[in-house]
């Protein structure tokens, strides 16, 4: 079983408002936790995980290993992770990704604009993003290594 850190758990399909299964994956634009700016639709033509994520979410620093692993294995398939920081002090979540090796690009949410366009629901959340920019598959809590590689090979396509 999925777990999250706010409730919730599991694959889950689309409902009001998009950001589930079969919708186009919504605007993803800010700046990063290095400060620089990002914009999701700089990736399109290539399969993308996107992953809410906090400082404070136990289960957010389990699934951290998958992702950098997968990043190392595909990087000949062009996968491509981006991070959006959910409810966390920017300080936090700066010094959490630097602990953990995160090498992928981290998006501020300092008003919750992003969370609530992906309705997110609680940490940890992630979408797999097909290289056309549409979410495949969305899971709600932390992921298990076979669930990951199933999502992730629906992308990888």
């Amino acid at each position: 079983m999925a777990t999250a850190c706010g409730g919730g758990a599991g694959p889950s399909a689309s409902g009001p408002g998009g950001a589930g299964a079969g919708d186009p994956a919504p605007r993803l634009a800010g700046t990063t936790l290095d400060g620089t700016r990002f914009d999701l639709s700089s990736l399109r033509g290539r399969p993308v995980i996107v992953n809410y994520w906090a400082s404070w979410c136990v289960p957010c620093r389990d699934e951290f290993p998958l992702f950098k692993q997968a990043l190392a294995d595909h990087a000949a398939d062009g996968l491509a992770m981006v991070g959006a920081v959910y409810l966390d002090s920017d300080e936090a979540a700066r010094s959490f990704a630097q602990k953990s090796g995160a090498t992928w690009p981290s998006l501020t949410d300092p008003d919750g604009s992003l969370a609530k366009a992906w309705r997110v629901v609680a940490p940890p959340q992630t979408y797999f993003i097909d290289r056309n920019g549409v979410i495949v598959s969305r899971q709600i809590g932390q992921v298990s290594p076979a669930d990951f590689q199933r999502q992730l090979d629906a992308i990888l396509r």
